[in-house]
C-alpha cells in the first residue's frame, strides 16, 4: 500500500493499518454489495501472492503462509467483515454507500463527516491485510476469513463453507470496546409483523400533514439497547397515538429506520384530518412531543418531533384501521427485557423495532430480538406473534443463530490475557456482548474452534456519529500482533 494520503491520518500508526482503512472508505461496501471491496481484496492478494478461496456465499478465505523458522505452528484464523451499515445525515453530501466517507480527526477520534465511519467492521479488515503483508512480524501460518452480508443478520457467516477453514483457533476482530476480550454473544431472530387494513378516500377538504421524528441518538440495536435511547418509530407511534385519543384523524403512512440491526433514529408518518381540526390536531401532537422530550432529557435530549403541512396521492387507511395500526405500534416491545446472570450490567435479552415500512395497504414492522440465552426468545416471539395477531396481522420468523456460549478454560483465552498482561501492565475484562458475532455460527459450522474476540474502542457504530479511538486501535494493533506471535512461537522458546 501507498503512504497514508488524508491529512486526518498524518502521523498516525501504524501507517499501514491506516493506509489499508483510508483505502477501505473509498469503496461502497454495503451489505449484499460487496463486490467492489471483494475486487479490492482480490487484487491485493494476487500482488502478494496469497492462495483465495471463495465460497458460494461470496465470503473470502486468504492462506498466508508462516514467516521464516513458524511453517509447523498451528495454523490461525483471522475473522471479520466486508460490509458496513451506510448510514448519513440527510443534509450529508457524503454517503458510504457511494464510496464517498470523508474521514476526520476529533483529538484522539477519528470519525466521518455526516456519516457512519466504517470502522466496524474496516478495522479488520485493514488489520488482517497490514499483519499479512508484513514479512517482519513473525506469526505461524494464517487464515484470513473475510465474509459479507454481516450487517444483515450474518447472513455471509450463515452461508460459509465451513471446509475452507483449517485451523482450529479463530480470532475475530469485530469486538468494539478497549480492554475487553470477548467470550460470548447473543444469538438473534428477526420478525415482521405485516398487517394488511382497508383505505378509503379522505373526506372533503382534509388536510395532509407530515408528522416527523428526528434528532436521536439512534445507535447499534444490540450494543446501545441498554442505554435508554429514543426509538424515533416508538416515539412516532406515541406521539400519534397520545394525539389521536383527543383529536381522530387517519393514517396515510408510517415509515421509519433504516438497518434491522440499528435503532431507529428518524421517522415519519403522513396523516389526513379534517381541515377544521388542523390546528386542533397540531397542538395535540405538541403536547405528546413535549412529554417525550421530557422521558429522554437524560438518554436522548435531542429526540424532537415536528408537524408539517404534506402533500399524498394516497387515500389514507380507515378510522378503525388508524386506530389498530397505532395500537399495534404500541403492543410491540423494544429495550431490553432482561438482564445476564453470567455478567454484570450485560443485557441477556432485548428486542428492537428497527423498521416500519408502508407498502400499498400494508404496514411491516420489523423487529431484531436477541439473547444470550436461546431459552428465552420463544416469549420474547410470543408477544410479537401476539401483537400480529390482535391487529390482524401475521407473524413472519426468521432464526438468525443461537448464542456463542462462553469457554473460560480456553487456551485462546490464556494465551491473549498473558499477552495483554505482559504489553499493558493490567488484567483485561473478560466479557461477552449483547450484539451478534459471526463467532456463534462459525462455531456451528466448524466444531472444535477456539474463538476469541476483540477490538479497539468503536463508539455509536451504525450511526453517523460512529467513531473509533486512536490511541486504542494502536493497543488492538499490538495485542493482535503479539498474540498471534506467541501462538506461533515453537515449544522452546515458551
Amino acid at each position: 500500500m501507498g503512504a497514508v494520503e488524508t491529512t486526518a491520518l498524518t502521523g498516525l500508526e501504524p501507517r499501514s493499518f491506516w493506509a489499508h482503512f483510508e483505502a477501505l472508505t473509498r469503496i461502497p461496501r454495503p451489505s449484499r454489495q460487496e463486490e467492489p471491496v471483494i475486487e479490492h481484496v482480490r487484487a491485493w492478494a494476487a500482488e502478494h501472492g496469497f492462495e483465495l478461496h471463495q465460497d458460494a456465499g461470496r465470503n473470502l478465505v486468504l492462506r498466508v503462509p508462516a514467516t521464516s523458522g513458524r511453517e509447523s505452528a498451528p495454523t490461525v484464523s483471522l475473522q471479520g467483515h466486508l460490509d458496513m451499515v451506510c448510514e448519513r445525515d440527510p443534509s450529508s453530501p457524503n454517503d458510504p454507500a457511494e464510496g464517498r466517507i470523508v474521514l476526520v480527526r476529533d483529538g484522539d477520534w477519528l470519525k466521518a463527516d455526516g456519516t457512519t465511519l466504517g470502522a466496524d467492521d474496516g478495522v479488520a479488515i485493514a488489520a488482517m491485510m497490514a499483519l499479512a503483508e508484513d514479512e517482519s512480524l513473525p506469526h505461524g501460518p494464517l487464515e484470513l476469513l473475510m465474509t459479507v452480508a454481516e450487517e444483515v443478520g450474518l447472513e455471509g457467516a450463515n452461508a460459509f463453507d465451513g471446509s475452507l477453514v483449517e485451523g482450529r483457533i479463530l480470532v475475530n476482530l469485530d469486538s468494539e470496546e478497549d480492554g475487553k476480550l470477548t467470550v460470548g454473544c447473543a444469538g438473534s431472530t428477526d420478525t415482521w409483523i405485516r398487517i394488511e387494513a382497508p383505505r378509503e378516500a379522505p373526506g372533503a377538504g382534509a388536510a395532509t400533514l407530515a408528522v416527523t421524528v428526528s434528532g436521536g441518538l439512534g445507535g447499534h440495536s444490540g450494543m446501545n439497547i441498554e442505554y435508554g435511547r429514543s426509538n424515533a418509530v416508538k416515539v412516532l407511534g406515541r406521539a400519534l397515538r397520545e394525539a389521536h385519543a383527543t383529536v381522530p384523524f387517519r393514517l396515510v403512512s408510517l415509515d421509519g429506520g433504516k438497518s434491522r440491526n440499528a435503532i431507529p433514529r428518524d421517522a415519519t408518518a403522513v396523516v389526513s384530518v379534517g381541515a377544521d381540526r388542523e390546528a386542533e390536531l397540531r397542538a395535540a401532537i405538541e403536547t405528546a412531543a413535549a412529554t417525550i422530550r421530557d422521558a429522554f432529557s437524560k438518554t436522548d435530549a435531542g429526540v424532537d418531533v415536528t408537524v408539517d403541512s404534506a402533500e399524498t396521492a394516497a387515500e389514507p387507511w380507515t378510522e378503525a384501521a388508524t386506530t389498530t395500526l397505532l395500537d399495534a405500534v404500541a403492543l410491540v416491545p423494544t429495550g431490553p427485557l432482561a438482564l445476564s446472570p453470567d455478567f454484570d450490567d450485560l443485557v441477556e435479552t432485548s428486542t428492537s423495532l428497527g423498521e416500519a415500512i408502508t407498502e400499498s395497504d400494508r404496514l411491516t414492522l420489523h423487529s431484531l430480538s436477541r439473547s444470550s440465552n436461546d431459552a428465552a426468545l420463544p416469549e420474547v416471539i410470543g408477544a410479537l406473534d401476539a401483537a400480529a395477531r390482535l391487529a390482524g396481522g401475521e407473524l413472519e420468523v426468521k432464526y438468525n443463530y443461537g448464542g456463542w456460549r462462553p469457554n473460560l478454560q480456553s487456551p485462546a483465552l490464556a494465551t491473549l490475557r498473558a499477552s495483554y498482561e505482559r504489553l499493558f501492565g493490567e488484567e483485561p475484562i473478560v466479557t461477552a456482548v449483547h450484539a451478534g458475532l459471526e463467532t456463534a455460527v462459525i462455531g456451528d459450522k466448524v466444531p472444535g474452534l477456539d474463538m476469541i474476540s476483540f477490538g479497539p474502542q468503536i463508539e455509536a457504530p451504525h450511526s453517523p456519529d460512529e467513531r473509533v479511538s486512536i490511541p486504542t486501535v494502536e493497543r488492538f494493533w499490538r495485542l493482535l500482533v503479539a498474540f498471534v506471535d506467541e501462538l506461533s512461537k515453537p515449544v522452546k522458546e515458551a
